[in-house]
């Protein structure tokens, strides 16, 4: 299966689900994962490893992060080369000022904002899937 490409399907299908667990940002120079650390994403960069880990994995293994956030997974099966659909997603939010960074995997779409604002984002994703409303009729 190649994955949804069609607009207006992904927004009406996406099905966004919260993950309850906090997930941080955590990066190393050295481009070795401590032990303990079980990452959901990582990422090499020039400068380290991104990985993306739960919280409570961070706090454990005493090691510095940033972003405390949920997860939120789009479970509709996007195309990996589908147009429009996140820059859609995070125009959206970014007009509630909600941050977001997404991690495209080769099913879904994944979505971290802050823990603060993982309910008002579910809400915002919310507006975009539900179908239009048809135009009040004037009154007689």
């Amino acid at each position: 299966m190649s994955g949804e490409r069609d607009l207006d399907t992904l927004r009406r299908e996406m099905a966004p689900q919260l993950h309850p667990e906090t997930f941080v940002y955590c990066s190393f120079p050295d481009f070795r994962i401590p032990p303990g650390l079980e990452p959901i994403c990582t990422f090499r960069e020039a400068e380290g490893v991104t990985a993306i880990v739960e919280k409570a994995q961070a706090d454990v293994s005493a090691v510095p992060y940033v972003f405390e956030s949920h997860l939120i997974t789009l479970t509709v099966h996007s195309a990996l080369d589908a147009v429009g659909f996140i820059a859609t997603l995070a125009g959206r939010l970014a007009d509630a000022d909600i941050p977001c960074n997404v991690v495209a995997g080769y099913h879904h779409d994944h979505l971290f904002v802050p823990t603060r604002h993982s309910q008002q984002a579910l809400k915002v994703l919310a507006s975009i899937s539900a179908p239009p409303r048809p135009p009040a009729r004037p009154a007689a």
